[in-house]
């Protein structure tokens, strides 16, 4: 099969990959090639090695080519960087495209970048059943959608095929690409910062083919990550159904330059072609290398407004080794969690019957054991603790010393919020209903929320109930809560965001702040949203390679410094994992702690979180 049939896709006037980048040699006189993408007298050169590969985990089914290059100055007993491109057959050739063995070999002997290894590889294709059928092209199913798809499949299937061979770093990768290869270069990075945090791209089809249109809007409201990006466009690029290449690159850069990335932008003459990113790519090369092995910093100092209520200086920590009461039965996932007037944290652990209590975020002692499969928790007035245990449908109420005042039926209970006078609101999903509950077992019906219900909690000033929603998940509700505690004026009122191709947004636990604002655990991590249900903010769940404290940084006065990793323990497999219940805890209240797949982690944070146990609050009046 040629490149060229490998590459165009639909009946769409993009022209892609390989095809695009042999098209840029026929018109190169416009911009002519540097020194530095031509052979040079005494310069030694690398070898490339030619492969395939067949995917077996991620992208099941496709078998791709892939390009190998070893740079003459490789030393199996050393470490060699590493750099991966896209649409590999238009950068293996030393005569065509890009020309990376050559660029490679004259910037490695000048020490312009180090020593790197380059993989170049071509989509995946799964091949045809029969003569007469064509093979699926997986180009922009590969390269197109916002999801970590492709870089797994680097990370956990391609690049430790290539490490049998030769010794690379563990990290600090770069990764680049042409068209949706580049925006693909920026979404394996997006995903896996702690793997490639080295970008380059050019004319990037940050355009919506499969939602790269909301990358603009997606880098504002994110935590930062520790990445540095190359950007390349063409003044005169298309146009076209999905919308414009040159305002999605530009808005893409302004918001990296809004979050205060280390990014640079290049705009040259031309359509949708490679010849301008072809005379530039020996200097974006050596931009983006320059200062290695100085690791990437995660910009700090942004007017983002998520950095208004995370601290950026202070990771996720996690407390998971710390869980020593139960070691027989360990590993037990953590589920419920909840947080007391005094800031105490209590944590319930699921098929195993312990909840554990964490005075002032430190103390660890065991609160009740061997009592229920604790899913939810949450802490009510007169030191009391509900605790809903979905697994026998039963509804507990502890007293302070961890003794239980009552048991009831759960009616199908999932979420529940304590209030000052010592009752709950329950949540009963199945039905949909949300009642009043008192301690005694007297059950208020309160009123019919939305299909799909995952949690619930209260505004600060505790005059309204908020519903998460899990199917479909693209919003959360809000209602009245009239004087005879009944539900009203129902309305989809938070916005919230959904990865792609995900069928739900995966939210579930919430709490507030004493600004009003809501935090909504999710697959996406946490979702901040101010007074008027915008998401303002999204911080990454916990991971073991995400956030290091910054070295050298000043830290800021006030709260609780909260060292990264204080136990030496290992976070989950998957950065960003998933989060599913988070509490505000400490007496100043500024720590954040979540459940996140299961494992305990707390962060410190520049806001002070709201107990609804405590009597209500009323925030300033949102912008709007």
């Amino acid at each position: 099969m040629s490149l060229r049939s490998s590459f165009l896709h639909g009946r769409s006037a993009l022209v892609c990959g390989a095809a695009l980048l042999l098209a840029c040699c026929a018109s190169a006189q416009n911009y002519p090639l540097t020194p530095d993408s031509m052979e040079q007298t005494g310069v030694p050169k690398g070898a490339v090695y030619q492969y395939k590969f067949e995917s077996r985990k991620v992208f099941p089914g496709t078998v791709r080519d892939y390009w190998v290059y070893v740079p003459y100055q490789y030393d199996p007993r050393k470490e060699a960087c590493l750099m991966v491109f896209q649409d590999g057959g238009g950068y293996q050739s030393r005569t065509g495209g890009f020309r990376v063995p050559v660029v490679f070999d004259n910037l490695i002997q000048k020490g312009e970048m180090p020593v790197t290894i380059a993989i170049m590889v071509n989509p995946g294709v799964v091949p045809a059943p029969k003569p007469d059928a064509l093979p699926r092209y997986n180009r922009t199913y590969e390269y197109d959608a916002l999801t970590d798809d492709y870089s797994r499949f680097l990370i956990e299937e391609l690049i430790p095929e290539v490490q049998k061979s030769y010794t690379i770093t563990s990290g600090d990768w770069a990764i680049g690409g042409a068209s949706s290869g580049g925006i693909c270069a920026f979404t394996a990075a997006w995903e896996r910062p702690d793997k490639f945090s080295r970008v380059l791209s050019f004319i990037g089809s940050f355009t919506n083919l499969r939602g790269g249109h909301i990358y603009p809007s997606l880098i504002r409201k994110s935590e930062p990550r520790p990445v540095k990006v190359f950007l390349q466009e063409n003044a005169g690029d298309q146009d076209i159904y999905s919308g414009s290449w040159p305002i999605g690159n530009s808005d893409v850069y302004a918001a990296l330059k809004f979050a205060r990335y280390d990014a640079k932008y290049e705009v040259g003459e031309g359509g949708h072609d490679g010849r301008h990113g072809t005379a530039i790519f020996p200097e974006a090369l050596k931009w983006l290398w320059a200062g290695y092995p100085k690791p990437i910093k995660t910009p700090i100092y942004t007017p983002q407004p998520v950095i208004e209520v995370l601290d950026p200086f202070v990771g996720w920590e996690s407390l998971w080794n710390r869980h020593n009461l139960i070691p027989s039965v360990i590993p037990s996932e953590a589920g419920g969690i909840a947080s007391d007037t005094e800031g105490t944290i209590y944590v319930a652990y699921t098929a195993v019957g312990l909840i554990e209590k964490w005075t002032a975020g430190r103390e660890q002692s065991t609160f009740a054991r061997n009592v229920g499969d604790w899913s939810a928790l949450a802490c009510a007035g007169g030191e009391r603790l509900w605790a809903v245990d979905s697994k026998k449908d039963r509804l507990w109420v502890f007293n302070s010393k961890g003794k239980p005042e009552a048991r009831m039926r759960g009616r199908g209970a999932v979420s529940v919020v304590g209030r000052p006078d010592g009752s709950a609101l329950v949540l009963c999903s199945k039905s949909r209903l949300v009642w009043s509950v008192t301690p005694k077992g007297e059950w208020k019906k309160m009123g019919e929320v939305a299909a799909g219900a995952t949690g619930i909690t209260l505004t600060p000033d505790q005059s309204l109930l908020i519903v998460s929603q899990a199917d479909p998940g693209v919003t959360a509700f809000s209602y009245q809560i009239a004087p005879d505690r009944t539900l009203a004026h129902e309305q989809a009122y938070f916005d919230v965001y959904t990865r792609y191709g995900a069928a739900s947004s995966g939210a579930q636990g919430m709490v507030t702040d004493t600004d009003g604002r809501l935090y909504l655990a999710s697959a996406a991590g946490i979702q901040v949203f101010d007074q008027a249900g915008r998401v303002i903010g999204i911080i990454r769940g916990p991971g073991e390679t995400h956030l290091q404290t910054v070295e050298g940084a000043s830290l800021p006065k006030g709260g609780e410094v909260l060292p990264v990793g204080l136990d030496g323990s290992r976070g989950p497999k998957r950065p960003n994992s998933s989060v599913q219940a988070l509490a505000f805890g400490i007496a100043s209240r500024n720590v954040l702690f979540v459940v996140a797949d299961g494992r305990l982690y707390r962060r410190l944070m520049r806001v002070k979180g709201v107990c609804p146990a405590e009597a209500p609050i009323r925030p300033k009046e949102p912008r709007l």
